[in-house]
């Protein structure tokens, strides 16, 4: 079974955020990075390749496969920015419905310009998913501690 590429590094996020070549993509991302460490309170590291994380959770798949991800985090794509937001936007929908222009994958918010974003409800989705995280995250230790 191949590991897991994304690990979490002694990288600044700061020179990360720095090499970013678009001025506007590289400011919108430290404002995001910004606003996630007012609300984590986790100093952030870089999670290689290429994502600026802010604290970290373990999981277990059923098929055994495990690692380590990050709370919550921004990168840049190459036709997107990126907000990672565990575990997920299923409970959001109603949320989602006024962030502004955006689309999801699973875990992942992408949006071309943070001007796109209502930042109001930005902020409320991110403390949102470290909540609902952090709920399944002591959820699957405590059965993994009955078991």
């Amino acid at each position: 079974m191949a590991g897991i590429k994304t690990k979490k590094t002694q990288g600044s996020v700061k020179a990360f955020l720095d090499r970013i070549e678009n001025p506007q993509i590289r400011e919108d991302c430290r404002a995001i990075a910004v606003l996630i460490d007012s609300i984590t309170q986790e100093k952030p590291k870089i999670w290689e390749p290429s994502i600026g994380g802010f604290g970290s959770y373990h999981y277990v798949y059923a098929s055994g496969r495990e690692g380590d991800w990050p709370l919550t985090g921004v990168s840049t794509r190459k036709q997107a920015i990126t907000a990672y937001m565990m575990p997920g936007f299923e409970e959001s929908k109603e949320r989602m419905a006024t962030l502004g222009k955006h689309s999801t994958g699973k875990s992942c918010l992408y949006f071309k310009r943070l001007s796109n974003i209502h930042m109001p409800m930005l902020k409320k989705l991110i403390k949102q998913s470290m909540v609902d995280i952090k709920k399944v995250v002591k959820v699957r230790a405590a059965a993994a501690w009955k078991a």
